[in-house]
Formats: C-alpha cells, structure tokens, sequence
C-alpha cells in the first residue's frame, strides 16, 4: 500500500496543474491515469483558446488566474506554451445578438473585464476580410488569448514532476473506497491518502459512483481541425454565436505557428464516449468558415478530430469539497469543453483552500458547488 496526502484521478487539463500547485507547496501527491501520458483525454483535443470573458463570476475570476499563468509561464520558468494574447471577438450580425452581448458588458466589466462593444469598422480593422453583410459591431476583449494544449501540459507536467509529483500511467482506477482515509485500487497497485481529488474528465460520473456520489456529468463530443500555417491574417479567437444548418456556435482562431484552428458545437448535441470524427461535419464547417472569413478559401487541412466536452446541465463546472458529504474528497470536473483555459485558475485555487489560504466559498469556486440547482445557463459556453 503506498500512501500519500492526496491521491488526484486524471493526468489531464485539471489534474495536471493541480498536481504541480500541490506538490510546490509541500503535498504528497500521486495521480492515476488510465493513458499512457499526460494529457491523453480531453486535453489532447483542446483548441487551446483561453479567455476570461464568461457570463459567471467564478468562471471570470478563475479564468482572469488562469491567464495569469499561461502569460507569465514563459519569464517566470522559460518554457513556451505558445501563448499569444491575440483577444477573443464575438463579430455580430442579429439584432437579438446584439442585444444579449451588450447587456453582459456591464456584468463582465464589473468583475474587471478589459471588453467592449466596438463598432463595425473597427471589426474589420481587426479581422481584414471578414464578411461585412449584415455586421453590425462585435464584443472584442484583447486580453484574452490562446496558448498550445501540448507544450503547456507537459510544460505543468514536468514541473510537477520537479516539485515531487508521482504519476502513475497505464493504470486504471477500479475501486475507491472511504473507511478513516481513502483506499483506492487500481489494475496494478493500491494506494491510500488523506484527499481523493476527482479530475477524472469524461469519465468522473462513474469514478464518482464508486464512493456513492452521484454527478450530474455526461460527454458529448465536437468536431474540430487544423490547418496548414499560413501567412499570419489575424490575432483574435473569432466567435460565431449565430446557428449553423447543424450546429449552433462556431470557433477558430490563428495559433502561435500560423495555423487556423477551428471547432463547432454540433446541433441536436452527440452524447457519448464516440471520439470518431464524422464525415458529415466536414461540409458543415467549411461553410460556416468560409462564410465568416472568406479569404480562407483555398487554405488547406491538415486533419480533423473529435473531443469530447464532460456536459454538466448548466454549462458550468464542478468544484466542490467533502462532495456529497465524503469528508476529503473533491471534485473538480464538468468543465463543459473548457478544461483548458479553467485548469491552471483551478488547480491553483483548490491548493489555496487546502492550504488554508482562502476558504472554501471563495468567489472563484462559490457558484461552482455541486449543491446547486444547475437551473441557470451560462450564456457564453
């Protein structure tokens, strides 16, 4: 039996960094995962965009830390992860869109947003050759940006690695049970500790069960690709919230290396574990691209995916303590798709609070309880 503080299920967005914060304070810690290396679940079909501008408060503040990380990473320990503060833009064509991302401005500036409404012009001054038919204006927010999925989570995990972090791969968790600490099986070992911490993606419900707490967390999966490099054209993550023929919103930006990556939100949703990429989508996004930005005509496509997002019914994640009143288990999952901009701003609070430094309400983390009546909507998703 090897025993540690904490025992954290999943080497991914969340766990990674988790793990890192954890063992630079002096923590014991060990992650499990069922892959071979770190970042082989979700985060692996992460786009890698990173923005702060949310419709939640915790969802803002933690994102705001996050991007504190990801932007100082490279001065502070000289890795690249890529990062580019390239801002996100929300370009707008409805009336009713309108609308609806004006009266967020006034929330989202409050928590400390650098975002405005900008007019027509200064959209195209920003993205040269966007469509201009029907465009009335666009929510723009510069600080936000992107940084690589790959170069960051294995620059957090060799990190993590440094302070002490044990990782445990190819090893899948079969039981974990509560009697005075926490004794988890796996396929090849046992392990015991103080705090069990759930970061387990896609698959956190049924990791969850195994201590009788259920979650309301389920995966469905989204088409996305990349590009060739090519020419650098524009800086921000470009944000169609309009519905497709069969999707609803529609994203992609220009990374580090001059490549487009791009992503859809399939409508009706594909629930499921089904990580096959689908032909059908392929026409689906080339119009909905090619509609927006009609200069990528021509540019060419290296390959396609699919990833799934862990779905929780409000859009929002779960991060909560002594879950379902099992004293020292946490969770953190449910990230809805966007494990990679949250994990880093999460992983770095849950240390705070195990360390006593903040509370267990604090206000990154308050409207994330599992308590909650999951009745809302996050509006930007």
């Amino acid at each position: 039996m090897k025993v540690y503080d904490i025992v954290i299920g999943g080497a991914g967005s969340i766990g990674v960094p988790l793990s890192m914060f954890l063992s630079k304070e002096g923590f014991k810690v060990c992650v499990i995962d069922k892959n071979a290396s770190p970042g082989q679940g979700q985060n692996k079909a992460a786009i890698g965009g990173v923005r702060a501008t949310h419709s939640d408060s915790s969802k803002i503040k933690t994102c705001l830390k996050s991007i504190e990380i990801f932007s100082t990473w490279k001065d502070l320990y000289g890795d690249d992860l890529g990062w580019r503060k390239g801002g996100y833009l929300f370009p707008v064509y409805t009336e009713n869109d309108e609308r609806v991302l004006k009266d967020l401005l006034n929330v989202q500036r409050s928590y400390g947003l650098d975002i405005k409404w900008i007019s027509k012009d200064d959209v195209v001054e920003i993205v040269k050759g966007i469509n201009t038919d029907g465009l009335r204006g666009a929510t723009y927010s510069p600080n936000d940006g992107s940084a690589s999925p790959l170069l960051s989570i294995n620059s957090f995990y060799f990190k993590s690695i440094e302070y002490g972090t044990h990782f445990k791969f190819n090893e899948r968790i079969n039981e974990v049970v509560k009697n005075k600490n926490f004794n988890i099986k796996t396929d090849k070992d046992e392990y015991e500790s103080k705090y069990f911490i759930n970061c387990c993606g896609a698959n956190a419900k049924e990791i969850s069960l195994m201590l009788g707490v259920d979650i309301p967390v389920k995966p469905d999966s989204h088409p996305a690709g990349i590009t060739e490099p090519i020419e650098r054209l524009f800086e921000p993550m470009i944000v169609d919230i309009r519905k497709g023929e069969r999707s609803k919103n529609f994203y992609f930006y220009q990374n580090f290396e001059g490549q487009i990556i791009f992503c859809l939100t399939p409508e009706p949703p594909r629930w499921g574990y089904d990580r096959n990429f689908l032909s059908e989508f392929i026409n689906e996004m080339a119009k909905r691209i090619l509609k927006l930005l009609p200069i990528l005509r021509g540019v060419r496509i290296r390959r396609f995916w699919q990833g799934l997002y862990p779905m929780t019914p409000d859009g929002f994640p779960i991060v909560d303590f002594d879950a379902g009143g099992v004293e020292g288990y946490i969770l953190a999952v449910g990230m809805c798709g966007q494990g990679f901009m949250l994990g880093p701003g999460i992983g770095w609070v849950i240390t705070e609070i195990l360390c006593g430094r903040k509370k267990r309400d604090d206000d990154m983390v308050i409207n994330f309880k599992l308590s909650r009546s999951f009745t809302g909507q996050e509006k930007l998703k």
